[in-house]
């Protein structure tokens, strides 16, 4: 075990980790440089369209006499739980620092998240072939996180492959071997469906070791298997005789049933006295949506896609509900707003699925008159304001690192939303930490966006969960053509809910197709509209064919149209289309 290394790169997003990956894989020879590819370890459609990572991907490589096991982990704020699982089974982590943007809020928010777990911390600058790259500057900002001396900084070109073998050294000088336990334990860190072998756990062996046909036990659902086989990860799956302590590998159980293998459970013998491995963070969705079928036949292939979606994400949760306007669903609770979008995509390429999708919420604390407490994750739900003594929403302590310059701007865009100051503090002289106590419903839509575009692209955010405060909010409604339609109503705070309900139907009317009738689009609190939106209707030539003859020949003929076009709206029905959902929820 002394020649085993276990470690993770963390970064915030976009500063060269899939790149660095890929420059490991091939001084290693892991993978042969005809297979090589751009972002070798993203093995997802979404994932190399978008150039980010979504998923965590494990890869074992031999470097000498030394065996490394690397775990790629995502960068975005929405994956930070992808992350914490990564860091519960290594001993170290490469801190990667992109040399043109220096550090950033998911750096900050990573690093301390390794350091919780007591992590070796290896500090690395990237891109230093760029000719904007400022090393001198970002070192400075790393000695003011870290206690490192700047000679301890190693400075990388991950694309051309410049120091990146100093950095493989620093991993096996520094990183130290895993411990060994006596009794069999190893944590589930991740996993994913195989049809033939089941559900196949993605572990971390603390101690003991485990083969192929033996008997082990799940600790959480107390569930027991028999082991088809064991493997590693070369990154694809390769079949071993056995995984021992320190290895990361996966352990294919011949389970079908997705519930009983979770994510962060430990596995052991059974009639064996171990108690569960620590350092496990539980996902904590912050952000709901209603997901429908557009096709109501399809509302079991919908159940089946998600079984299959939750086993290679843990942090997805969802619960089955039922709307009188769109029949069965389910409630989906997320990370975010990308993983919403990530979700939704991956259902739609992968799963075949059309759907409607609702205006994503957050979580809320309703106490009513009578003394009851509820929670409510649907702006359907929320029970009527007259029996509502209390409602409550989720904040969250705000974080975002700028460059100075962009003090102002940001400040400004903080005062639009119902934030509250709390600090201001200096990480260099050149970059400044704002701190901010926010709702987290105000952030979760276009709050990131309109950051970037103020701050030309250099602020970053992160934020971690600050616990429940009372507000006066509604709930906002919105009619088209006279009908409700569910998953675009939301809650909002009163004072702002006239200016949302105006901009909702207004990019409403953008996005709806028009019809063969007048549409009208409404936003109402209660039985009372507060805004109003026409869509014209399309009209037909109906007298094109006309050449010469009397003129009331053509009034008649327009006349019946328009008798017509009142016929169809007063019983005609809107049907919405699956992409108007999708751009809704985009906005």
């Amino acid at each position: 075990m002394h020649n085993v290394r276990n470690f993770v790169i963390v970064a915030h997003i976009d500063h060269g980790k899939s790149t660095l990956a890929d420059r490991l894989l091939e001084l290693t020879g892991t993978i042969e440089k005809r297979k090589m590819q751009e972002q070798f370890l993203d093995t997802m459609e979404l994932e190399r369209e978008r150039g980010i990572t979504i998923k965590l991907q494990p890869v074992r490589m031999q470097y000498g006499d030394y065996m490394l096991n690397l775990i790629d982990t995502p960068g975005h704020v929405d994956f930070t739980y992808e992350v914490s699982r990564s860091l519960a089974a290594v001993e170290g982590a490469i801190l990667l620092v992109d040399a043109t943007k220096g550090v950033q809020a998911q750096t900050l928010a990573n690093l301390h998240l390794a350091q919780r777990q007591g992590l070796v911390i290896i500090p690395v600058i990237n891109k230093i072939d760029l000719p904007n790259a400022r090393v001198a500057e970002v070192e400075e900002e790393i000695t003011n996180i870290l206690v490192v001396e700047p000679s301890d900084i190693l400075k990388i070109s991950a694309k051309e492959g410049k120091g990146v073998k100093e950095v493989l050294d620093a991993v096996i000088s520094q990183v130290p071997p895993p411990k060994n336990g006596s009794d069999f334990q190893a944590l589930i860190f991740d996993s994913a469906f195989d049809t033939y072998k089941g559900v196949l756990a993605y572990v971390r062996v603390f101690g003991g070791s485990v083969k192929g046909g033996e008997k082990i036990q799940f600790f959480a659902s107390k569930t027991q298997a028999d082991v088809i086989e064991v493997g590693i990860f070369t990154p694809s799956l390769k079949k071993t005789e056995s995984l021992s302590a320190g290895d990361i590998g996966y352990v294919a159980t011949g389970l079908k049933d997705l519930g009983q293998v979770r994510v962060g459970d430990t596995i052991h013998y059974p009639l064996s006295n171990s108690s569960p491995l620590s350092g496990y963070q539980e996902p904590r969705p912050v952000v709901f949506a209603s997901f429908y079928p557009e096709n109501g036949e399809d509302y079991d292939n919908l159940r089946d896609a998600l079984g299959k979606l939750k086993l290679t994400d843990a942090s997805l949760v969802y619960e089955p509900e039922s709307s009188p306007a769109l029949g069965r669903g389910f409630r989906l609770g997320f990370l975010g707003m990308l993983h919403v979008e990530i979700i939704s995509e991956r259902l739609r390429r992968e799963f075949k699925l059309s759907l409607i999708i609702s205006t994503p919420s957050v979580e809320y604390h309703v106490t009513t008159k009578r003394g009851e407490s509820m929670i409510v994750r649907s702006a359907a739900l929320l029970p009527d304001p007259s029996v509502i003594e209390t409602l409550e929403e989720p904040v969250v302590a705000l974080e975002l690192l700028s460059p100075v310059a962009y003090l102002g701007p940001l400040m400004t865009l903080l005062s639009e939303y119902r934030s509250a100051y709390q600090a201001t503090d200096y990480l260099t002289k050149e970059i400044v930490i704002l701190k901010y106590t926010v709702p987290l419903g105000e952030i979760i839509t276009d709050f990131y966006d309109r950051l970037k575009s103020v701050s030309s692209g250099y602020a970053s955010m992160s934020y971690e969960p600050a616990g429940y405060q009372a507000s006066d909010l509604v709930r906002l409604d919105i009619l088209v053509a006279g009908d409700l339609v569910e998953p675009f109503s939301r809650i909002v705070p009163r004072p702002a809910a006239y200016h949302e309900g105006k901009r909702v139907i207004e990019k409403l009317k953008e996005v709806l197709p028009r019809q063969w009738f007048v549409v009208t689009l409404q936003a109402a609190i209660g039985g009372k509209i507060i805004a109003r939106e026409t869509i014209s209707a399309l009209r037909k030539d109906v007298t094109g064919y006309l050449y010469g003859g009397d003129v009331t020949r053509k009034k008649k003929l327009l006349e019946k149209q328009k008798k017509g076009k009142k016929r169809m709206q007063a019983s005609g029905k809107v049907e919405i289309p699956q992409t108007v959902f999708l751009e809704m929820l985009k906005k």
